[in-house]
């Protein structure tokens, strides 16, 4: 259990929130969400003591540990992955260390015997005895192999990192748990299995995510934290339930003759409806709970604007879109990474690919946008089709001393401002709106 106490943070003349009450209590699992800079990862920093709040007070229950998914990947990059994770629980960690120092003594005292006997009840009351088990089962559920528990964290991959990471954060089942984008760089596999995992947890933990995949949060949250107008709200229930009921108040709002008690009972409705389908018991509890309480001023529509990507092609393409016969793709150690991929995609589809294999994805990419030669059969686009492609790579898009209009200017035509109205607050927006600028006439992109 977590409890923010008249919390309120802000940075120079910028509030971020302020008069923050909120109990986040055992069982539920709560999904931080708000517009990129309104405080999500800061509400978790100020909750896991990394950032101290300029008033207020975060308390947890007595005795209770929390644990935290650590965003430096460097960190630990001279310990094994075994001890990382291990590591993840630090009263457990702290007794291991100190029997090893012990027992590694030529001689014990009396005073050495006494406090063993201390730190092996201890133990055993951790359950010590199973934790690398434990340990080694997490790692391998979220795709760390075994041959790499003993590895050097310094010779993994960033992907390999954030996944011990995630494990180190999960081990010892901790009563408090802050989790930041724990889906990122996990494939679909290991997202649906953290999906089942948190799924059930105990009823003594509590858990609070921040994640910009809402698929993710519909499926684990029972809670929602909304960080908008200046304000920490909790609703009950997962992200649709908070933006359907956000954009019913946005139509509410827009009818000026409705009345209150009109309001509400189409509120209550709504919850009954949307709590109907809900597949976790969990969550549909704590919807009815907010029916009991409902106040129809809480629900109020958000201040976020939702940005939309329009294709606009120049003209309309033909049915045949892109087809693959025999494609064959061979690593530079020799490793086949794809043969004999065969489909067609036609005006219409929408297509996802999907592969455990990172390299081979990438391969496919390339060669489809010409940028790598098959290594046996052949591709065609349909003679109407143009392509834009963001591959995985972004650097050489940056190799330049344009200013970003003029560098923008390349991919597209358009005047300063419908350039400008483009261009994101970030490099990842920039380049994610070079491809977006672009006329592209390829369906199913």
């Amino acid at each position: 259990m977590i409890t923010l106490t008249n919390i309120a943070i802000q940075f120079g003349k910028r509030v971020l929130y302020k008069d923050v009450n909120v109990k986040f209590t055992r069982g539920n699992i709560y999904g931080v969400i708000g517009a990129n800079g309104a405080g999500k990862s800061t509400l978790l920093r100020a909750i896991s003591g990394e950032l101290e709040p300029n008033k207020g007070t975060v308390e947890m229950g007595p005795g209770e540990r929390l644990s935290v998914l650590e965003q430096d990947h460097f960190k630990y990059d001279d310990h094994t992955v075994m001890d990382t994770v291990l590591m993840g629980f630090e009263a457990l960690w702290d007794n291991m260390k100190e029997r090893e120092r012990l027992y590694s003594k030529p001689e014990m005292t009396d005073e050495d015997g006494t406090r063993a006997a201390e730190l092996e009840e201890k133990f055993a009351e951790m359950n010590g005895w199973e934790a690398e088990s434990n340990a080694a089962q997490l790692l391998q559920n979220l795709g760390v192999k075994e041959a790499s528990h003993q590895k050097i964290m310094g010779e993994l991959s960033n992907n390999e990192k954030v996944r011990v990471m995630l494990a180190k954060a999960l081990f010892g089942k901790p009563d408090n748990l802050l989790l930041d984008e724990p889906t990122n760089d996990l494939d679909l596999d290991t997202v649906e299995w953290l999906e089942d995992y948190l799924g059930n947890i105990d009823d003594t933990q509590t858990v609070l995510v921040v994640s910009h995949d809402r698929h993710f949060l519909d499926a684990v949250s029972t809670q929602t934290i909304d960080i908008d107008f200046g304000k920490v709200t909790v609703f009950s229930g997962n992200y649709s339930f908070w933006y359907e009921s956000s954009q019913l108040a946005l139509r509410q709002a827009q009818n000026q003759k409705m009345k209150a008690e009109e309001k509400k009972k189409q509120l209550e409705e709504f919850i009954r409806r949307f709590s109907a389908n809900v597949a976790k018991s969990r969550q549909t509890t704590s919807r009815k709970k907010m029916i009991e309480k409902l106040n129809v001023e809480e629900i109020r529509p958000s201040s976020r604007k939702y940005p939309g990507i329009i294709f606009q092609m120049e003209r309309e393409p033909g049915n045949q879109i892109l087809e693959v016969e025999n494609l064959k793709a061979v690593d530079s150690d020799g490793t086949v990474l794809f043969d004999n991929v065969n489909f067609n995609i036609e005006k219409g589809q929408k297509v996802v690919f999907l592969s455990h294999n990172p390299k081979a994805m990438t391969a496919l990419f390339e060669i489809i946008n010409g940028n790598r030669e098959p290594d046996g059969g052949e591709y065609k686009w349909g003679v109407t089709i143009t392509t834009a492609y963001l591959p995985l790579d972004n650097t050489e898009f940056f190799e330049s001393d344009l200013n970003l209009v003029d560098w923008l200017s390349q991919y597209g035509p358009g005047n300063e401002v419908a350039m400008k109205a483009y261009l994101g607050s970030d490099k990842k927006r920039w380049r994610k709106a070079s491809m977006c600028y672009q006329e592209v006439r390829k369906c199913g992109a």
